[in-house]
């Protein structure tokens, strides 16, 4: 990751967001699940993101509540959901526009 700022602290902390971030795929359910929790527990995260686009973001959406209600029995909460949409070309060349989500949980 090319690094556009000078500031070493904003780095860092850029750094550190990235570090709790699920970006949602085509892997196993529970997989996704799992690393929201290890981000929790193991790495000792207060905020975790799961960033979906396209048709994951259902997916997103339930590793979300399964993380929160199943295995924290609501100890972290939704903070934020962020929607937005991309824009890119296909390999015929055609402009294509794919919807994004980024689901934010804090610890309580």
């Amino acid at each position: 990751m090319a690094e556009d700022v000078k500031n070493p602290e904003e780095v860092k902390e850029r750094r550190a967001k990235d570090d709790h971030v699920v970006f949602v795929g085509s892997k196993p359910f529970m997989n996704y699940v799992t690393g929201v929790v290890m981000q929790f527990t193991t790495q000792g995260a207060n905020e975790v993101v799961i960033k979906a686009r396209g048709k994951f973001i259902t997916r997103a959406v339930d590793i979300a509540e399964v993380a929160c209600k199943r295995f924290f029995e609501n100890k972290i909460a939704v903070k934020d959901i962020k929607i937005d949409s991309e824009e890119f070309e296909n390999k015929e060349g055609r402009k294509v526009r794919v919807s994004t989500i980024e689901v934010s949980l804090l610890k309580k």
